[in-house]
């Protein structure tokens, strides 16, 4: 892999967010539009999820490629950097358009990042961040000093729109960032999985040889979800993995403005925000327009945050935390 960067050229320390960038559909599926398609309606939705409504695909014109093509090039504009200086691409997505080759080469092509290596992983909802943490460690080592992280997601092809469950809870989009090497940045992570627990989120692939197309195997190839699971799983794990981050760093919650969590459900943001007695306006939340985007839910929020103004010039202490399907999830504190 050509590599412009050698490592004697490169920065010390972790890289800071110097550019974000976002893609969301313009097709807008709301909670009525869900009423006329399962039993359900917008006041049962609002309540349990904390959604209203959530952009879906437009099966001509969004791809997961295509989302994230255009997210990564509205962070590398952001950024004001020439493309040339990014040593690494990573997509995180749990919905690919295509298997091979990675979603990251076709990001490297459309934004002409030719330095870069490209790669792809699978984390499902903590993928941005697990993605995020790679780069950084990338640039740790010296390997990189510009990285740039994409989450892109196309769940409505994936979710049953029989099964009132899910088919609320899921829209599409994309959010990047790019990540620029800086000596004076703080920044840490904690990362942990629970592989024996995952059967209550779980997605099979309908590339299978020997399946027949059972009802049953038809019906493993859409989003399955034990809600009340996953949900308990989330409000017991993000507010001890906050906890731990926090005392990682040795810093106070009240240090932190923000706390930017994975935008999956209103309920488990406003129980980690109890649990660390903080106010919620200090936990940013845009699920009332987006609903769950997996891996693209942190970059499209943090690119919301820095257009109205509450993000910018590397100001702000946050900490970031998602959660999903592995079981995974983790956080990072660090300065926006």
């Amino acid at each position: 892999m050509n590599n412009s960067n050698s490592s004697s050229e490169l920065g010390n320390g972790f890289g800071r967010v110097i550019g974000i960038g976002s893609y969301l559909p313009e097709n807008i599926l709301t909670n009525d539009d869900l009423a006329k398609i399962v039993e359900t309606n917008d006041q049962w939705i609002t309540e349990r999820t904390g959604i209203k409504t959530r952009h879906i695909s437009d099966p001509e014109k969004d791809t997961t490629e295509s989302m994230a093509i255009a997210a990564a090039q509205a962070a590398v504009k952001d950024a004001g950097i020439d493309p040339m200086e990014i040593g690494l691409i990573v997509v995180a997505s749990t919905t690919p358009n295509i298997l091979f080759p990675a979603l990251a080469a076709c990001v490297q092509a459309a934004v002409d990042a030719d330095h870069a290596m490209c790669f792809d992983l699978n984390a499902a909802c903590p993928g941005f961040i697990t993605a995020y943490v790679t780069a950084q460690n990338y640039i740790r080592s010296g390997m990189v000093s510009c990285a740039l992280v994409v989450g892109a997601e196309n769940l409505s092809n994936y979710t049953n729109y029989e099964d009132r469950g899910t088919c609320i809870l899921f829209g599409d989009g994309a959010g990047a960032v790019v990540l620029k090497a800086d000596p004076d940045l703080q920044y840490d992570a904690i990362m942990r999985a629970a592989g024996k627990r995952s059967g209550c989120l779980r997605c099979e692939s309908v590339m299978q040889k020997g399946k027949e197309k059972t009802p049953e195997f038809i019906k493993s190839n859409y989003i399955n979800m034990d809600g009340q699971t996953v949900f308990k799983f989330a409000v017991t794990e993000v507010p001890k993995v906050v906890d731990d981050i926090l005392a990682k760093t040795g810093t106070s919650a009240d240090e932190i403005d923000y706390f930017i969590l994975h935008q999956a459900n209103r309920r488990i943001i406003e129980s980690v925000a109890k649990h660390l007695k903080q106010p919620i306006e200090k936990f940013p939340m845009n699920i009332e327009k987006t609903g769950n985007t997996s891996s693209a839910s942190i970059p499209i929020l943090l690119n919301e945050m820095k257009k109205d103004g509450r993000l910018g010039e590397g100001k702000k202490k946050v900490v970031i935390s998602s959660f999903g399907a592995g079981l995974i999830w983790g956080a990072f504190q660090t300065e926006m």
